[in-house]
């Protein structure tokens, strides 16, 4: 199976049957372009892992991909000797504090945490047009290749759907075929509910996520920004399914289910009979929110390592990153485990 796909715009082409069968069989019209271009399999299908304006643009792709990459899958990632690495591993960054809207309900752009994490804010995205609801792709911490895997939450509120969990998926069993670290970045609310998801078997993809984080054996870092609700909260490599060190911003909510929603079937009857049904709600939600929707009651059952300030986010990985260097798994004596496909 190929790993990674990249494909040039107006000269590279995919399909299994072209436009003239189609036509001939379906009586459908459609371009070569339309059908198997570039971007069709780079922003729909999710076939293509990036499209390029060019062949040299593409070449360069190439090349800096492979510099993240491991000769083959018994070595470690090549790391950047100490003095090629122009970003200190203790730098901290005071703009990530207020990053992060007061209002859980506004989006900011996951990129933009990404970047004030990594040496020298350089991030090599996979599949940057498909499922725009999760972030993929690999950079550096300390010089040490990591793939980075994040919720974005300027898109669909950073939920997970299909596209994203087979994106993800896909992009974390790629990472421990090759000894590469993962760093996750969570901020998600919940899988995106709708009958097309459902119909289209949700359950079953979303568990392929969740497989495949649990199934990892490299290094696993956690950051929790915000949101991180019920079974998503689960998948996103949390403590529950073997991730290493798991750490939360001030502003991380961890709860089963939001305030509002959660307070809506608690408290369902006692906000019938109030007096004033409104404000009753708001004193519920604003209890709930002070007592479960914050990191303090997951850090106090051993769910999260450490609350850390924003700015405190890159030390913080570097560290664990060097502690998990020499981690090692045995697994049980079989041949693979039975993936959800």
């Amino acid at each position: 199976m190929t790993d990674f796909i990249f494909m040039v715009e107006s000269s590279s082409y995919m399909f299994i049957t072209g436009p003239d069968v189609i036509r001939a069989v379906t009586h459908e019209e459609v371009t070569k372009d339309e059908l198997g271009g570039a971007h069709t399999h780079a922003a729909r299908s999710g076939v293509a892992h990036g499209a390029f304006a060019d062949e040299p643009a593409c070449l360069r792709a190439l090349r800096e991909l492979l510099t993240f990459l491991p000769q083959n899958n018994r070595e470690d990632p090549p790391r950047l000797p100490e003095s090629a690495r122009k970003d200190p591993a203790e730098r901290r960054d005071a703009e990530l504090d207020g990053l992060i809207p007061a209002d859980p309900s506004k989006p900011y752009d996951m990129h933009e945490v990404v970047r004030r994490v990594v040496d020298g804010g350089a991030f090599f995205e996979i599949q940057p047009e498909f499922a725009l609801n999760m972030i993929v792709g690999f950079a550096r911490l300390d010089g040490r290749p990591v793939g980075v895997v994040a919720n974005q939450p300027a898109h669909l509120a950073g939920c997970l759907d299909i596209n994203a969990s087979l994106k993800a998926a896909r992009f974390v069993r790629f990472c421990d075929c090759f000894n590469i670290p993962l760093v996750t970045f969570v901020d998600v609310p919940g899988f995106l509910p709708g009958t097309a998801q459902e119909f289209g078997g949700i359950i079953k993809h979303g568990a392929k996520l969740l497989y495949a984080f649990a199934e990892a054996t490299v290094p696993k870092l956690t950051v929790i920004t915000r949101k991180a609700y019920g079974g998503a909260y689960d998948v996103m490599s949390s403590k529950h399914i073997r991730a290493d060190l798991n750490f939360a911003y001030p502003t991380a909510e961890i709860a089963v289910m939001g305030p509002e929603g959660a307070v809506g079937i608690i408290f369902r009857d006692e906000i019938a009979r109030a007096a004033d049904p409104a404000a009753a709600r708001a004193a519920y939600v604003a209890e709930y929110r002070e007592k479960f929707a914050n990191p303090y009651s997951a850090a106090a059952l051993g769910y999260i390592d450490e609350v850390i300030r924003p700015r405190d986010t890159r030390p913080r990985l570097c560290r664990g990153l060097s502690m998990l260097a020499n981690k090692r798994v045995a697994l049980p004596s079989r041949k693979h485990g039975n993936i959800p496909l």
